[in-house]
């Protein structure tokens, strides 16, 4: 049954509506009725009791705001009347937290069919990357995707030249300017032009991105261990290498990175450099030799049989609204907690949107030095935003807050809820790989493609992505499953949707039905169907700069 609000934790002295309240409502929820004072729209909070200015602000169980003024019982908070705030936590642990797992048995037994690679690990893709060590090479690895996608069989995206050449044709027969913006135009889908020549890899991926060269070494070393992530990933069958010679990012460093992340490294590795090579012809005619050959060889790998162990899930969300947190993150915090219970691994990143929760973390720590780590990276990582003039309070997107999420911490504690309640086994600082399964936290910025490309740079070989508002990111190697809060939302953008837990919010499906849904879907995924962001060739890829960026 749908009810008209929710209130998400005993302790809250608020209620979330979850349809639009006009004035005057009465609500009620565990025998408590209020009437709303304001119209409350769907997805924003009302108060559950008088708010003098100063009050606390409780959701989640947590403090996630102070009355700036006086708050009416059933009124609507708002930035005007609301401003951020957190309690203060304690970097060693107060309690350590017992942990009590879901049972898994009917998981127990079940497997994926993923490409298993010489250092253990399993991918749910089989990608060749070509990469440059410095944004100089961002032209020629244009120039290699144009000669070698479409003749590969790999051309994915939607043509619409088609619908330009319908718009020439139609003001040429003299049509009017009113009857051309009334056409219908449709575009052409070239996903099946050509036959893939190589069946067992299921494309090539050419990054470009802004760094390598300039800036601060750190910056260097730091792009080089992300891209030595992707190199080593699972999902990779094997790189090309684009270097001008002279960049920040030496060839040396990237080698060092992909030793100190696989020592055994032994995937065909092709690196070029164009002031050792030459001319652009003779650059590029190598590069295509050697990719080509690459193929051949990955081609050779097929899907097995693998435990779901062997999956490593990135958690992440962008986009999100006032029901992110009670619907679409839960479900994916249950299949988190689903994951560990089997001896797989999680990640659960953005720290600009663990504020508020800390102090959980903390006492979800396997051990002190753990929770000090944690603890270490949050403070540093908000005093250099302060140092600058932001903060974490400044996180919340408009359409964050247009859709309910007023103050950061109030974002916070929703989205901290996809690492479920495991204990956290590891603290990892960007770019660092996953060694241990169970809850890890990757320190990266809030923003969801910088997140999301760390995560896979860390060892995620598929990624859960909650959303509210609706966003199209996708990563160049790894599955970005798409996870809708509402309803309204998987009807309105199907075509990037991949899963709807609106379901929760329409009373049709407990959270822990949703995130059994999710995990088949998620086995589905990681045997090779796919999902909406591959076939649109969305291939989100943003390194981080260690600067401030919430």
């Amino acid at each position: 049954m749908k009810h008209l609000v929710a209130k998400i934790h005993p302790d809250d002295n608020v209620l979330v509506a979850l349809t639009d309240l006009p004035i005057g409502t009465p609500v009620t929820w565990d025998g408590t009725t209020v009437t709303t004072t304001e119209k409350i729209p769907a997805k924003h909070k009302l108060a559950l009791q008088t708010l003098e200015p100063g009050d606390s602000v409780t959701m989640y169980g947590v403090l996630v705001g102070k009355a700036r003024h006086a708050i009416q019982l059933g009124g609507l908070l708002t930035t005007a009347n609301i401003q951020h705030a957190t309690n203060s936590y304690d970097e060693h642990q107060e309690k350590r937290r017992n942990w009590n797992a879901p049972n898994v048995d009917y998981w127990q037994e079940q497997t994926f069919m993923g490409f298993h690679r010489s250092d253990g690990r399993v991918g749910t893709a089989n990608y060749w990357l070509v990469i440059p060590l410095v944004f100089c090479e961002n032209r020629n690895i244009q120039v290699l995707e144009e000669a070698l996608v479409n003749d590969l069989g790999y051309a994915r995206r939607k043509s619409y030249q088609p619908q330009t050449q319908e718009l020439i044709s139609l003001m040429q027969s003299g049509k009017t300017l009113e009857e051309i913006l009334a056409t219908d135009l449709r575009s052409a889908d070239n996903s099946a032009a050509r036959p893939r020549l190589f069946p067992n890899v299921d494309g090539i991926r050419f990054l470009s991105h802004e760094g390598g060269c300039g800036g601060i070494r750190q910056d260097a070393q730091s792009l080089c261990g992300l891209l030595a992530g992707y190199i080593t990933h699972p999902n990779v069958a094997g790189a090309t290498v684009l270097s001008l010679g002279c960049q920040n990012a030496q060839v040396s460093m990237l080698q060092d990175e992909i030793k100190k992340r696989s020592p055994n490294f032994d995937k065909p590795l092709y690196i070029l450099e164009q002031q050792k090579i030459g001319t652009e012809e003779a650059l590029v005619s190598q590069a295509l030799r050697q990719t080509f050959a690459g193929l051949m060889i990955a081609d050779k790998n097929e899907r097995q049989p693998a435990p779901l162990s062997k999956l490593t899930i990135g958690l992440e969300c962008g986009g999100s609204d006032g029901f992110s947190g009670i619907s679409a993150n839960p479900a994916v915090g249950h299949v988190s907690d689903l994951m560990v219970a089997l001896g797989g691994s999680v990640i659960l990143a953005e720290f600009p949107e663990l504020c508020g929760v800390e102090q959980e973390l903390v006492d979800r720590s396997v051990d002190s030095e753990t929770a000090e780590r944690f603890s270490s990276l949050m403070k540093a990582y908000g005093d250099s935003a302060i140092a600058v003039g932001s903060g974490f309070d400044m996180n919340p997107s408009p359409g964050n807050i247009r859709d309910g999420l007023i103050t950061d911490a109030m974002k916070s504690a929703g989205a901290a809820r996809k690492g479920g309640s495991s204990p956290v086994v590891a603290v990892l600082d960007y770019p660092e790989l996953v060694t241990k399964p169970g809850l890890n936290l990757l320190c990266t910025p809030g923003n969801d493609v910088e997140s999301t490309t760390a995560e896979v740079g860390s060892g995620a070989n598929l990624v859960l992505f909650t959303t509210g508002l609706g966003t199209p990111t996708g990563n160049p190697i790894v599955p970005v499953v798409k996870i809708s809060s509402n309803t309204a939302l998987a009807k309105r953008m199907p075509d990037i949707i991949d899963v709807n837990t609106g379901t929760v919010i329409d009373g049709e499906e407990t959270i822990e039905q949703a995130g059994q849904r999710i995990l088949e879907y998620v086995v589905r995924v990681a045997s090779g169907e796919e999902v909406s962001a591959v076939r649109h060739g969305q291939t989100d890829f943003i390194p981080w700069k260690r600067g401030v960026s919430l």
